[in-house]
C-alpha cells in the first residue's frame, strides 16, 4: 500500500522519489526534474517523448525557459489567459533545466500551472516537478488511484482521505501548444480550446 499524506508525499517528492497526485487533467506521476530518468523508467517511456515541468504559478517556471524580451511578452500574455489550466507551453529550455527532462531535444521543455489546488499545494511546497500522466506509455491515462497503485505498486500516492472536497480532473490532458519562434503550433489538441489570435505572435 503506496497511499502517503499530504506531509508524506511532498517529503517523498523532494528527497528524490516518485509521487502520484490528482490534477485538473489527469493523475500526475511526477518527480525532481533531477529524477525525471525514474519516471521514463517507471512508464517504460521512450526518450523521445519529453516530460511537462509543472508548478504552482508561472513565476517559478519562467527561469527555465529561455527567449527575447518580445517573446516573454507573448507566453506571458498566453500564460495569463489560461493559467492556471490544461494548457502546456513548449518553449525554449534555458541551462537551467537538467537535460534528463528532455533527453533528447533538451532545448525545449513544455511547461504548465494546473487548476487544481492539491496539486498547486504540493508543487508550492516541492518547487517545479517533472510531470506526466500516470500510465504506462502508450495506454490511456489512469483516472482512480487503485489503478494507479496496480500499475505502479513503489509510487507515493496520495491517499483519497486527502482531498475529499477537490473536483478531480476532467480526464482530458492538456492542450499542448508550442512556441515555433513567430506563433503556436498546437501539438497536441486537448483539455483547452487554444485561440490563437495574432496577438499571441511575433
Amino acid at each position: 500500500m503506496t497511499q502517503v499524506s499530504l506531509t508524506n508525499l511532498i517529503a517523498g517528492a523532494r528527497a528524490g522519489l516518485l509521487v502520484s497526485f490528482p490534477t485538473d487533467t489527469v493523475p500526475a506521476l511526477a518527480a525532481i526534474p533531477e529524477k525525471a530518468g525514474l519516471i521514463f523508467a517507471a512508464k517504460q517511456r521512450s526518450q523521445d517523448k519529453p516530460l511537462i515541468l509543472m508548478a504552482a504559478s508561472a513565476e517559478d517556471l519562467w527561469l527555465y525557459v529561455k527567449g527575447s524580451e518580445k517573446e516573454y511578452k507573448v507566453w506571458q500574455e498566453l500564460a495569463e489567459k489560461y493559467w492556471p489550466g490544461g494548457l502546456t507551453l513548449v518553449l525554449p529550455a534555458s541551462d537551467r533545466l537538467p537535460k534528463v527532462m528532455n533527453p533528447i531535444d533538451p532545448t525545449t521543455i513544455g511547461i504548465r500551472v494546473p487548476n487544481s489546488a492539491i496539486a498547486q499545494t504540493i508543487l508550492a511546497q516541492t518547487g517545479p516537478l517533472a510531470t506526466t500522466s500516470a500510465n504506462f506509455s502508450g495506454q490511456p491515462p489512469l483516472q482512480t488511484i487503485a489503478e494507479i497503485e496496480a500499475q505502479f505498486p513503489k509510487v507515493l500516492t496520495l491517499a483519497m482521505t486527502e482531498y475529499q472536497s477537490e473536483i478531480l480532473g476532467i480526464g482530458v490532458p492538456s492542450t499542448v501548444a508550442k512556441w515555433t519562434g513567430i506563433n503556436w503550433q498546437i501539438l497536441r489538441p486537448g483539455a483547452i480550446k487554444l485561440d490563437i489570435s495574432s496577438d499571441n505572435q511575433i
